[in-house]
Formats: structure tokens, C-alpha cells, sequence
């Protein structure tokens, strides 16, 4: 992952824990009505992708086990990780693209209401994806996934000054393609197949000329009402559409969509079918919790900035949202290169490392990084008479500094992601008066770096622990616990 050039290691802030009763008046710890719902508490576990799902997209035991044990720790919200919404293979990833789904769905909100003691809601974030290819072998790319035409035959006829290119057999010429030198390729390929060779074919959402792109507008309004549909019918609390990072929603609303028919270009128009989407929705679901997450900046050239997250989150409040979760980041055009095999990975780049912010930092350090740029969306928001919960994330990792957040306006609640990992039952912790009891992240993106490749997500702070316990459950390697172990809230 990319990091900042100053690279300074910050070390975890001191904390003071609060007493049970000083929790017990905290406004972190408050109800907040979330539309027609209450979450008892402002405490919020964020949709975290933990690959425990099956190729085909069901719910696993391994799946239940995860959210169960946050679940424990009865925070006031869970998002249960981006489930896909089109019945298409995506490897272990939820999916909710087809009634086959619901009963492994209704199988996990049903745990998760046990485990929590009815004291949690359980939102679903529900995503579209567009495809994208792992990098291709040199050989591979140019022996059978480069659509050659004249133009490639007439550059390769320009740069050796031999006219039997332009009507050599085409296997030839594949192979002489594939022999150039790297610094030759630019004027052989165009920037999209020079793309494909060094990084993967992407597609993206300004591909006109693929039909299925073209008719994104047609089709998406209608696949995520379905999803929610389909999300309550199995006991979800919530929804929330995935308006975020590198997925489709977003590069909608990305200031570099230049679709030229209606739903590109100026802002008005990339606003367009997220605006759709949640149209539909409402009137599939009715008065039912329906939130979103978004940018509150894209940290890429030429992309959005909280000026257009101010201005989209006033829309998405005026259409009748009835919360927005923000993040930061986490896109594909910034990314590092991939190795061969492997697939781009939108959270290595300057943009992923705003989206999950380590101790090794620039001098603002990780900690509480993106606030105060939700907190001008929110602050903008609420001027323009709206007054949804604003949910803030972003290295947030203590009592104090959730407290803070929430008194001084900044948000109305407050998600951790990789603390919640960390200890699962840390808001309960906090709650009882034994924040010394809490195993505190360290900000070093060692589950993200499993997340990278795929594996099986868990916490070094954890995952090696007691693995001789009764009844542990190992990942695939044998070598890692897949759950924190269990905490037994003392007897009163």
C-alpha cells in the first residue's frame, strides 16, 4: 500500500476509559432514530468483507459465526458486508441476486438477533460491481485476448519498416507483438489495451460501446429494489446502497464519468441514476430504513471533492434517504500495478490509504482522519434544513474521541471498522466501565492485507491466540483462528 513520503510512525494515542456511569450519560452510547427505526445505541460496526462466503455467494456457518460474535458486543448498528446484487458468480462474496439466497440470509439475521440480544440492528449493503480481469501473461495477452486490427498491423509495419506486417497471418503477428520491447508498446496499443496488458481489463461505466454498460441506467434501479426487497423479506432491519469507492454507483457519481447521454458530465447528470436507484427502492420498500455511503472526497486527479460531496448529500437527503455513511478513497486509478494473476486492488494507492489510514503517516497521523470532512457534509446538510444521522468513520478508536466527535456536531454517529475487528466487544467494554479490558488496534492493515488477496480476514492481534481452545474454528491454512475468542461479560 502506498504511504505518505513523510513517514512517520505515530503511536496509539492514550486513552481514558469511561466509569459505567459516565458511559452510561454518554451520547455516544445514546439512542438515534434512523427513519422509522431506533438503534439503541450510536455505536456502528461498518461493512467489512471477511470472505467467508461460498464461490456461489451463500451464507456459510463460518459467515454466521462472524457477525454473531459482533453481534456479542451489541453494538448499536451492524452493515453486514457489500452483498452483490446481480446473480453472477463473484467468488465468496454474499449475494442477493436471487430468492435461492434468503433462507441462508434469514438464517444469519435470525443469529444475529440472538447473539445480540435484539439490542442490534442489522442493515445489508448492497453493491453492483462491473468486471475486472486479473493481469494477463505477456503471451497470454497478446496470443488470445488482443482484439488485433489494421491499426496494430500498421504501427508494427511503422516501427520495424516492414510492410508485411499489414497482411502477415495473424498468428505472426501476435507473436511479433508479443517480442517488442516495453518501451515500443505505446505506439502500438492504445491506453486501454496498454491498461489490459499492465494491469487487468477493467471495465468501466463510461464503456458505451458494451452494450450491458450502455444499459446500466435501464437495468440497475431495478436490481437493487429487488435486493431490498429481498433483504427485508430476510429479516434485515436495513439497507444500505453501496454509492462508494471503486464500484459502479460511484464512478456514476465521479466527476471523471463523461457518459455522454444523460448521465455523465456535470453533476446534475452523474447524480442522475444514483437518484434512480433510490426512487425505486423507496417505492419498492416503502417507509423501511434505506441509507447510503458515498465519498466525502475520491483522493484521485481529477476526481470528486467534499464540495461535490456537500452538494450530493444535500440531494440524497432532499430524496428521502435516511442515512448517510461516509468514507474516503479507495479507488482504481490510483492503484499499484498487479502482479501477474492477480487483479488490481482499489485500497493501494494515496486514495486506499486515505480509505484505511495506518500508523505509518504524514504529521496529521491516522487517527480521526477523514472527520472533518464528513463533518462538513453534515454541517452543510443540516444547513440546508435536513437532519438525517451522518455516520463518520476513519481511524476511530477510542471513547474520548467518538465522544467528542458526536458532542462537537460532527457526526451523529460513529463506525469502527478494524477497532471493531480488533475486539469485537469493545463497545460493551466501554458500556460496563472496562475500557481496560479493550484489545486496541494497532493500525498496521494486516487484516487488509488479507482482504488484498482474498484470504480469509481475522486480527494478528488475535488470530493466533489459544488456538488449542474447545470448539475453535481455523481458516484454510490451519494456521489462523477465524473469531476472536469469546469475552463472558462479568456477572453483576
Amino acid at each position: 500500500m502506498w504511504t505518505p513520503p513523510e513517514h512517520i510512525k505515530h503511536p496509539l494515542p492514550a486513552v481514558r476509559w469511561p466509569s459505567a456511569e459516565e458511559a452510561a450519560g454518554a451520547r455516544w452510547f445514546s439512542p438515534v432514530r434512523i427513519g422509522t427505526r431506533t438503534a439503541r445505541r450510536r455505536t456502528w460496526v461498518p461493512a467489512m468483507v471477511p470472505w467467508r462466503a461460498t464461490d456461489g455467494g451463500e451464507v456459510t456457518d463460518d459467515v454466521i459465526d462472524w457477525y454473531a460474535r459482533f453481534a456479542r458486543g451489541k453494538p448499536g448498528v451492524i452493515v453486514v458486508e457489500a452483498t452483490g446484487i446481480r446473480d453472477v458468480p463473484s467468488g465468496p462474496l454474499l449475494r442477493i441476486g436471487h430468492d435461492r439466497f434468503l433462507p441462508g440470509l434469514q438464517r444469519l439475521t435470525a443469529a444475529v438477533r440472538e447473539a445480540s440480544g435484539g439490542e442490534t440492528l442489522l442493515f445489508l449493503q448492497c453493491i453492483d460491481f462491473l468486471a475486472i480481469r486479473r493481469r494477463p501473461e505477456r503471451e497470454k495477452f497478446f496470443g488470445r485476448y488482443l482484439m488485433l486490427g489494421e491499426t496494430h498491423r500498421d504501427a508494427l509495419a511503422r516501427i520495424t519498416g516492414e510492410e508485411r506486417w499489414r497482411a502477415a497471418p495473424e498468428q505472426e503477428v501476435r507473436a511479433q507483438l508479443a517480442s517488442l520491447d516495453d518501451q515500443l508498446l505505446p505506439e502500438v496499443l492504445d491506453p486501454r489495451e496498454l491498461e489490459s496488458l499492465e494491469r487487468g481489463y477493467r471495465e468501466r461505466v463510461t464503456d458505451l460501446h458494451l452494450p450491458h454498460i450502455r444499459e446500466l441506467p435501464a437495468v440497475l434501479p431495478g436490481l437493487f429494489s429487488d435486493a431490498a426487497a429481498r433483504a427485508f423479506e430476510a429479516g434485515f432491519d436495513g439497507v444500505e446502497l453501496h454509492y462508494a469507492h471503486a464500484y459502479t454507483m460511484a464512478s456514476f457519481l465521479s466527476a471523471l464519468n463523461t457518459r455522454d447521454d444523460g448521465y455523465g458530465g456535470a453533476r446534475e447528470n452523474r447524480i442522475k441514476l444514483p437518484l434512480e436507484v433510490i426512487r425505486a427502492v423507496r417505492a419498492r420498500v416503502g417507509d423501511r430504513v434505506v441509507g447510503l455511503r458515498y465519498l466525502s472526497d475520491e483522493v484521485i486527479a481529477g476526481g470528486n471533492r467534499v464540495e461535490d460531496a456537500v452538494w450530493f448529500g444535500v440531494e440524497f437527503a432532499r430524496a428521502g434517504v435516511d442515512f448517510l455513511s461516509l468514507s474516503k478513497g479507495g479507488k482504481f486509478e490510483d492503484a499499484k500495478q498487479p502482479k501477474v494473476g492477480e487483479a488490481a486492488y482499489p485500497y493501494t494507492g494515496q486514495s486506499g490509504y486515505e480509505c484505511m489510514p495506518t500508523v505509518i503517516s504524514d504529521e496529521k497521523g491516522p487517527f480521526g482522519r477523514n472527520v472533518s470532512l464528513i463533518a462538513t457534509v453534515k454541517q452543510a446538510m443540516n444547513a440546508a434544513g435536513f437532519h438525517l444521522p451522518v455516520v463518520t468513520a476513519g481511524g476511530i478508536s477510542s471513547f474520548e474521541q467518538a465522544e467528542h466527535i458526536i458532542n462537537n456536531g460532527e457526526a451523529d454517529i460513529v463506525a469502527a471498522a478494524r477497532q471493531s475487528l480488533a475486539d469485537p466487544d469493545w463497545f460493551e467494554k466501554i458500556r460496563l466501565g472496562l475500557g481496560a479490558e479493550v484489545r486496541r488496534c494497532e493500525f498496521t492493515n494486516y487484516c487488509e492485507a488479507l482482504d488484498q488477496r482474498h484470504k480469509q480476514v481475522t486480527c494478528k492481534l488475535w488470530d493466533r491466540v489459544q488456538l488449542d481452545e474447545p470448539d475453535v474454528k481455523l481458516d484454510a491454512s490451519g494456521r489462523r483462528r477465524l473469531l476472536a475468542p469469546r469475552w463472558e461479560t462479568p456477572r453483576k
